[in-house]
């Protein structure tokens, strides 16, 4: 089967090899493609997939056979319970051994993947399985109880029945059109909508190839979890690079981490500004207690300050290489090896991917002037098929001739293009997406909470912090132990990173005509007083007029 790769020049003679990549770049996408059979079926067995290693020191390895043998076995296994092509099967799954084999076995039958995070509380793991309408949950017995109410088929992957099938299955025959994954995106207007992608979308993450330069034989290291960025692990994996799996004791440990990094051998890797200012934070001398190989380092998910380069750059030695993206579509904009970077910019666009700054009219404003970050509809294999289920915000954000970011930026006389902001009151808090309007839901199911709004504030370490502005129900008033009550609350029951590290008590909220909150103005109000939560999580308390 055709991969759909373009062959090209490695980037390493500067200026003139990017422009040569975008002038002379054309995709090239086989009508029938699965992504399953192109990121696993065409490595030698015995060649090295994934390294997992754990604060214990005991390591494992998993080659390429065993990837192989294990998704075929889980593909015969969904097969077997019913699973069908275009059906939608829910994988809820840490960073264990096999879990790109379940992830893979899943394409393999030609269902939906449907990927799902333990970081969820049980009421949006539950709002995911019921709003993408999974007819199948896959799991592992630690967290069979987070679905105890779903009515589909749960499947334990841990199941003697999947490891006694023999390792044998005919891979689907799908069209690159064919739906293959569903991501879900928080919103500020409503709950997390799911993003549908086709197989063809792997096809279109071309820069693994641009700006991390892999190679097979390369060692990777991606931090985040996969199930919000199913590209982080299949690019790697497709492009013949062993991915290393670190599991620290609990929370982040940046020496343990970068001890395995070194023992392994990590050559590329993807990190976020929150991760590193962690770990300049925790281990500032980095590079003299754990010498790295690192060749390539890109970063992403939010802007990349000049000091964090020249802090990573000190200590090992490597230039950071920004990139940027959205949910919907990533990246569309981003560093190269060997390409002359400006400290604190995005890049330019990929190459095959036609992104303009354009201002309220849909016009390309000039250099130095501001302008929303615009991709072109369908000009590239990993634009979405559009939101699940959602025919008009489906025609509203897709339809068109642009794809609106609604991120604005600068672009200067070399191209390089500069962020300046949201448009939206989406909070882009510790390398995550946060929707507004589902941390507000669930702040107000506390008894104390008459109504909140929720809002993005500048954070020294997480890029931003989630504060809430609540209105209290009669009969509680302001302290700093309902302010951690309140937080507590929505750690537990919404996510253990989306929840309100600031708490700031206000008698009113400011409306619209039409009574909605208008977070533009609480993000103006007071923002030069308000002071972060430490590392660790309690919030802090500020009381607003009353």
């Amino acid at each position: 089967m055709s991969t759909g790769v373009t062959p090209t020049a490695p980037l390493h003679d500067g200026e003139a090899a990017y422009r040569r990549l975008v002038e002379t770049h054309q995709w090239s996408v086989p009508e029938r493609y699965n992504m399953a059979a192109d990121v696993a079926d065409h490595h030698p067995g015995d060649r090295l997939a994934l390294i997992f290693e754990d604060h214990t020191g005991h390591r494992q390895e998993v080659n390429w056979q065993q990837v192989q043998d294990r998704s075929r076995q889980i593909a015969a296994h969904l097969h077997a319970a019913g699973v069908r092509k275009g059906d939608r099967v829910a994988v809820l799954l840490p960073q264990r051994p096999d879990t790109p084999a379940t992830y893979l076995g899943v394409l393999r039958t030609g269902a939906i993947l449907v990927t799902m995070s333990l970081l969820w509380a049980d009421e949006p793991i539950r709002y995911r399985l019921a709003d993408s309408g999974a007819d199948v949950l896959v799991t592992e017995p630690g967290a069979l109880h987070r679905a105890a109410d779903f009515t589909g088929t749960v499947i334990d992957v841990d199941d003697p029945q999947i490891a006694a099938r023999p390792p044998h299955f005919t891979t689907a025959d799908t069209a690159a059109d064919d739906p293959a994954l569903i991501f879900y995106t928080s919103g500020t207007t409503g709950p997390a909508k799911g993003i549908v992608h086709a197989h063809r979308t792997l096809l279109g993450h071309n820069e693994f190839r641009h700006c991390h330069d892999l190679r097979p034989g390369d060692v990777f290291y991606g931090a985040g979890d996969w199930a919000w960025s199913m590209a982080k692990l299949m690019g790697p994996l497709r492009a013949g690079a062993a991915h290393l799996v670190y599991r620290p004791a609990a929370g982040f440990d940046p020496d343990g981490l970068l001890a395995a990094m070194a023992r392994n051998n990590v050559t590329t890797a993807l990190v976020n500004p929150t991760f590193l200012r962690k770990m300049r934070q925790d281990v500032p001398d980095a590079g003299t207690r754990h010498p790295q190989n690192l060749r390539v380092v890109c970063c992403s998910n939010e802007p990349l300050t000049a000091d964090l380069i020249d802090w990573f750059c000190d200590q090992f030695g490597v230039t950071l290489l920004d990139y940027y993206g959205s949910t919907e579509s990533y990246p569309l904009l981003g560093n190269f090896p060997g390409v002359p970077v400006k400290p604190g910019s995005m890049g330019r666009p990929l190459p095959g991917w036609d992104v303009r700054l354009l201002d309220d009219d849909g016009h390309e404003v000039p250099a130095g002037e501001p302008g929303e970050i615009c991709l072109r509809a369908r000009s590239n294999p990993q634009f979405p098929l559009g939101y699940w289920q959602r025919p008009e915000p489906t025609a509203e954000a897709f339809g068109g001739t642009w794809y609106h970011t609604k991120d604005q930026a600068i672009r200067d006389d070399d191209g390089y293009f500069w962020f300046l902001g949201r448009t939206d009151d989406v909070i882009k808090t510790s390398g995550y997406r946060v929707g507004p309007y589902e941390v507000e839901a669930t702040l107000r199911e506390h008894p104390a909470v008459a109504d909140a709004g929720v809002v993005g504030v500048p954070d020294p370490l997480r890029g931003q912090a989630v504060k809430a502005y609540i209105e209290l129900t009669p009969g509680h008033r302001p302290s700093d132990e309902l302010a951690r009550e309140i937080a507590e609350h929505a750690r537990g029951t919404h996510s253990r990173f989306a929840y309100p590290r600031i708490v700031e008590f206000v008698d009113q909220l400011p409306r619209s005509a039409t009574g909605k909150i208008q977070r533009a103005a609480l993000r103006t109000r007071d923002l030069e007083t308000t002071t972060p939560a430490p590392t660790g999580g309690t919030p802090t308390r500020k009381d607003g007029p009353r």
